[in-house]
């Protein structure tokens, strides 16, 4: 009865941190993601004079790990000179990521994070 009660503890001390892990860890990824696709954003603009609508016109597509976990948005800015926004909005098990929430990347290498959090991009 002691082993069941211990192992319980630890269950519930491991299982909450683990799922945290998890959440942070994603959160990495899709950084990552977003910082590929700025570098894609940078060699469109140099061959088409104008920044990409969207990732299929980048070539690209959110990972397959990562697609049931955010949705990513690229943005154009519509005034002169080009910019662009990246947005990855959380979903699925990763709208447990109340600490950042949604994550921000722009052309003048801004990023943001629409939680409280203090340390959503590192």
């Amino acid at each position: 009865m002691i082993t069941v009660a211990v192992i319980a503890i630890l269950a519930a001390v491991a299982i909450p941190n683990y799922s945290r892990y998890v959440v942070r860890s994603n959160r990495a990824a899709i950084e990552s993601f977003m910082l590929e696709v700025s570098g894609a954003q940078e060699r469109f603009l140099v061959d088409n004079r104008a920044y990409a609508a969207s990732l299929g016109a980048l070539g690209m597509s959110v990972p397959a790990g990562l697609a049931t976990r955010y949705d990513v948005t690229v943005t154009p800015g519509a005034a002169p000179p080009p910019r662009y926004s990246i947005v990855a909005t959380p979903k699925g098990s990763q709208l447990s990521d109340t600490d950042c929430g949604t994550l921000t990347l722009t052309s003048a290498g801004a990023k943001s994070a629409s939680g409280a959090g203090t340390d959503c991009w590192n």
